[in-house]
């Protein structure tokens, strides 16, 4: 998330009651997941075996629940609760907007049509000649491009699912990311995108979405891909240009899928995938391996008869 204005670390610091270890005149422009910094970025830790990460990571300033030395180029923020800090931030430079009504800051590109009954949150902008159809839902801040489609009851920009584990069970995070379609898009009926947490969740030019899928938070899908109904793909993975994914494939959470993959039907995902092959299985592996496989096994059982009579008869 970009704060959209200069704010020094210091008024950070005064916003949640934290220590400034550094230079309490730098300018923060972003707060931001650790897999997601820039420079001029903030980024929060509260776990120690995280702290080398997110010390070495592109982000300038690292709020923090344990006092160290600076390392050069950072500012940190110590705070004993990092995680509800950065909720409070967070929340301060993107609160939540409920929708009352349609929105009154919405764009709208010419040429597009909007069907009866479809909800516009704050902030959302359409490119030209796209179709929104009917009971579709466009949260705040949701971006699409041009010649889009997006059909009947879909969810766009919804909350991420993503909780933090306390004492007293879980806590959601503020999400203040967004959902950006570029151009040429068309998303199926009855799918769900899920925003960012605090970074993007993008669907790349061209690529096209069948129905009941779903897309969680931070996900980024390349250019030209088919994406089949009933689709999971779990957060913060990524899908590289001219992939292709059949009926029901599950992918797990932060993953790199590589370009020109395709993986057929009900596979599911547990590690990366190298680009240019096609997978099938649970897990997923390469659909020539799986072949031999399957066929080695049939081979096996032809012979496990003989032997089985071989062993008895040795024994």
């Amino acid at each position: 998330m970009k704060l959209g204005k200069q704010v020094t670390v210091k008024e950070i610091a005064a916003l949640i009651n934290a220590k400034v270890i550094g230079d309490e005149n730098a300018i923060v422009t972003g707060i931001n997941e650790i897999h997601k910094v820039e420079v001029g970025d903030l980024v929060f830790v509260d776990v120690e075996r995280y702290f080398s990460k997110a010390l070495k990571s592109e982000a300038s300033f690292v709020l923090i629940n344990k006092e160290i030395d600076c390392p050069e180029g950072k500012t940190l923020l110590f705070h004993e609760n990092p995680f509800s800090a950065y909720n409070k931030l967070t929340e301060f430079f993107q609160p939540y907007e409920y929708v009352k009504e349609n929105s009154k800051t919405a764009k709208i590109g010419e040429g597009t049509i909007i069907e009866p009954n479809v909800i516009l949150g704050e902030h959302v902008t359409i490119g030209k000649n796209c179709l929104i159809r009917s009971n579709v839902v466009l949260h705040s801040y949701t971006i699409i491009g041009d010649n889009a489609i997006i059909n009947a009851g879909t969810v766009i920009g919804t909350d991420a699912f993503y909780y933090k584990g306390t004492d007293e069970g879980f806590t959601k995070w503020h999400s203040c990311g967004r959902v950006i379609i570029e151009d040429n898009v068309e998303i199926g009926a009855l799918c769900a995108i899920d925003k960012g947490v605090s970074g993007d969740t993008i669907i790349g030019k061209g690529t096209k979405i069948d129905n009941h899928c779903h897309i969680a938070h931070g996900v980024v899908i390349g250019k030209n891909c088919l994406i089949a109904a009933q689709v999971g793909i779990a957060g913060k993975t990524k899908i590289g240009d001219d992939a292709v994914l059949y009926g029901q494939v599950g992918v797990a959470h932060g993953l790199t899928i590589g370009e020109k993959v395709s993986i057929s039907a009900q596979s599911g995902v547990s590690k990366s995938l190298a680009g240019g092959e096609a997978y099938f299985g649970s897990p997923a592996q390469p659909i020539r391996t799986h072949h031999k496989e399957q066929a080695t096994l049939r081979k096996l059982t032809k012979l496990l008869p003989k032997i089985l009579a071989l062993l008895k008869r040795e024994a």
